[in-house]
Order: structure tokens, then C-alpha cells, then sequence
């Protein structure tokens, strides 16, 4: 599978894989985009607001959030000790979202990284949370 297909899943594909640090690494270097999100997530971050960023970013063609790395450049890895039970977290996005969203744990020597592959939804059925189609705005969700 080359680089291309593994950083942006093809719409539908449901795919497992094993995150790299140098893919971390190359991530990390990227702007963020409507493929690709960063937060800290030091101590916690709010089920309810992953479940939001995964539903904008599968009804955005599919991408990544990562948990555990600033999101501002030079971007680093602070750690994180959010959603410690890793397959109850997949479950519920599972279960809300029915979409196939993958959470991977990555051990980084400066802290525990999270990272969960989102798919596209599927064509012609966007995915809603709370009523609302969420998208990215910037660095934001909307609607606000």
C-alpha cells in the first residue's frame, strides 16, 4: 500500500493498519486540514466532542484525529491520558456514529498518542450528531 492510500483512505474502504512514529512524524509536519486534526488532550477530551470531529471528518471524505500532539507548528507530542479504555471509546463511535472509526494507541518516547482513522460516509448520506451535519470551519466544527 503506498504512502498516498495510507494518509487518506479511498472513500468506503475499510482498512486496519498499524500507525508508525515516522508516519506520526510526517503527520505532524502536515497542515491540518479537513483530513487532518490534532489536539492536545493532555488529561481528558470529551467523548461527545471526538464524536462530532469524527462525524466532520467522515462527512468530509474520510481523515485522521490525533490526540496527544499540539495542534499549532512546530507541533510536538505532549502525551495523552484521554479515553484510557481504548475499545469502549471505538464502540461508542461505533455504535453512534455507525461508521467504522479505528482508534490506534501509539507509544511515542514522549508520550502516549491516540490515533483514530475516520471513513468517508457513505455517498449520499451524511452523518449527523446532535441533529446537525458537522463540518470543518478553519481550525473549528461547525455549525458552532
Amino acid at each position: 500500500m503506498n504512502a498516498l492510500m495510507r494518509r487518506f483512505p479511498a472513500r468506503g474502504r475499510i482498512h486496519t493498519m498499524n500507525v508508525t512514529l515516522s508516519e506520526l512524524q510526517q503527520w505532524m509536519r502536515a497542515p491540518e486540514g479537513e483530513h487532518l486534526e490534532f489536539k492536545e488532550a493532555k488529561q481528558n477530551f470529551h467523548f461527545e466532542k471526538l464524536l462530532k470531529y469524527c462525524a466532520a471528518l467522515a462527512n468530509e471524505g474520510g481523515g485522521r484525529i490525533i490526540l496527544g500532539v499540539t495542534d499549532k507548528r512546530p507541533r510536538r507530542v505532549v502525551g495523552s491520558t484521554a479515553f484510557a479504555d481504548l475499545a469502549r471509546t471505538k464502540a461508542g463511535l461505533i455504535e453512534r456514529l455507525h461508521l467504522r472509526i479505528e482508534g490506534e494507541e501509539l507509544t511515542h518516547p514522549d508520550g502516549r498518542v491516540l490515533v483514530f482513522t475516520v471513513p468517508s460516509r457513505p455517498l449520499g448520506m451524511p452523518v449527523p450528531v446532535e441533529g446537525a451535519y458537522w463540518m470543518r470551519s478553519g481550525e473549528d466544527l461547525w455549525p458552532p
